[in-house]
């Protein structure tokens, strides 16, 4: 068993009051947001052992969460998520006096809409929802989410697996709001997802980047953070906001109810906002972080990249996904026409 040893700051000092329980953290988040050196790191300096579970949605989280057998000391929730979990009692408020690097969170990340004051959560990574393509295999590049309904493309587009992921299109082509709760615009946006499946190779939230950079797939709804290894890969593989916005995500950490390893929860929050390794999170993600001192740390590849740093004045124009609320059944019951159309 590892001893622990004392970190610098609030955030970790009480460990050395803490029990048996303080030896162990247990983390469920996002598939590939959370560097498995990064927490390599983080074990040898406190001496917890840490378990990391991962999900590949925001509704499998909710769901495990509202389940109550979570198990879990500090979850990755993203925007919507976090204003769920918040309605169904099932996060905690967190203490800010035990985040001593909570300053390096610029302004813009302390007043979010869906947590103002982080109250909550504690933003992690950002990123956004866009479109990649292989520029091998389309007579031009691609701005716009009409051409994942192209017939030329017939084929070889793949789709988000992720209902919410899938609207975002559906809807912003039609000339919504990605968040929109209006029942008729949710069903226009169900309609054009029909009308658009005999189209598609498949709908893909696993290997998706791998299949545009072999050129498989010639356009493929995207997470911007999974798509930067395929254009290291693969220069020839392109990534963009579409010109009808695309969506722009914040992934956070946040404390579940009932959460056993408190001082240790803490501890990681405080390592994960240190510039240094929030620089090393996104070098090794390829995902953008929320921490105003690691832009500067980073190489200029990835500082400079547009896919992981877009320029500002394309994100004013994506929207932002936040609890639809009520309206979360129009959005389920249009799914399951979807995914049951021929």
């Amino acid at each position: 068993m590892r001893t622990k040893a004392l970190l610098c700051g609030t955030a970790v000092v009480a460990l050395a009051a803490g029990t048996a329980s303080a030896q162990e953290l247990n983390i469920y988040a996002w598939a590939d947001e959370l560097p498995a050196e990064v927490v390599a790191d983080f074990e040898a300096e406190t001496g917890i052992t840490v378990t990391v579970d991962t999900f590949d949605s925001n509704e499998s989280l909710v769901a495990k969460l509202a389940a109550g057998a979570s198990g879990y000391d500090l979850i990755e929730p993203s925007q919507y998520a976090v204003q769920i979990l918040i309605k169904q009692d099932l996060v905690v408020p967190l203490d800010h006096a035990k985040l001593a690097n909570y300053g390096n969170l610029p302004e813009v990340f302390r007043n979010v809409s869906f947590d103002p004051g982080n109250v909550y959560s504690i933003p992690y990574l950002t990123g956004s929802t866009g479109l990649a393509y292989n520029e091998d295999c389309v007579d031009a590049p691609i701005t716009s989410w009409k051409a994942l309904w192209d017939e030329k493309y017939a084929g070889r587009i793949y789709m988000l697996d992720n209902m919410l992921a899938a609207y975002i299109a559906g809807l912003q082509i039609n000339g919504f709001s990605a968040n929109s709760s209006d029942e008729a615009e949710i069903a226009k946006a169900t309609e054009s997802l029909i009308a658009q499946k005999p189209l598609l190779a498949g709908y893909n939230s696993t290997n998706f980047a791998d299949l545009v950079t072999s050129g498989e797939a010639c356009i493929v709804q995207a997470w911007s953070g999974t798509v930067i290894q395929a254009m290291k890969d693969n220069p020839k593989v392109h990534y963009v906001l579409p010109e009808e916005g695309g969506t722009v995500w914040i992934d956070g950490y946040a404390i579940p109810k009932g959460a056993e390893n408190l001082d240790e929860a803490y501890a990681f929050i405080d390592y994960i906002l240190r510039p240094e390794v929030a620089a090393k999170v996104t070098t090794l993600s390829g995902v953008a972080t929320a921490n105003s001192g690691a832009k500067a740390l980073l190489p200029p590849e990835i500082a400079n990249n547009p896919a992981i740093y877009p320029p500002e004045d394309i994100v004013a124009k994506a929207d932002f996904i936040l609890d639809v609320g009520a309206a979360m059944k129009f959005y389920q019951d249009g799914w399951t026409r979807v995914k049951t159309a021929e």
